[in-house]
């Protein structure tokens, strides 16, 4: 079997990615994708889980839902720039609209994208904040 590439490029520093989304079937398919890349992943089901996880451990990038009960995507980046502010930040949705977009991109999130994830589309971002933040 041949390493994909990001296996090769993060094998010495490999990266840590939390996915938070409370669709159990979305957070584990997002989830082993990462992990076929290379990547370290845990993920959660709701901000508070999110909140109290990063409290633990450190990570390099967080993917998380908009549409959440509980605690929605965007009340946890609120609470993210609060308690963490240097964090990376995907938006994902399945309901996107203009407003959500522009007030996750105002609170500092890297990207906001649609579900379904396509690969190629977060394997561009992943690259993209890799290389900006060098972590």
């Amino acid at each position: 079997m041949i390493p994909s590439v990001w296996s090769l490029l993060l094998s010495r520093d490999q990266k840590r990615i939390l996915v938070v989304d409370d669709e159990e079937n979305a957070r584990i398919g997002l989830s082993r994708l990462l992990v076929k890349e290379g990547f370290v992943v845990d993920s959660v089901s709701n901000g508070y889980e999110a909140l109290n996880y990063l409290r633990q451990q450190d990570v390099n990038l967080i993917v998380t839902d908009i549409n959440m009960p509980e605690m929605n995507g965007i009340n946890f980046l609120k609470e993210l720039n609060r308690s963490f502010p240097k964090s990376n930040v995907i938006m994902v949705t399945a309901y996107g609209g203009v407003e959500s977009y522009i007030e996750a991109m105002n609170l500092g999130a890297f990207e906001y994208i649609n579900k379904p994830v396509k690969m190629d589309e977060l394997k561009s971002i992943l690259k993209k904040i890799f290389k900006e933040n060098n972590h």
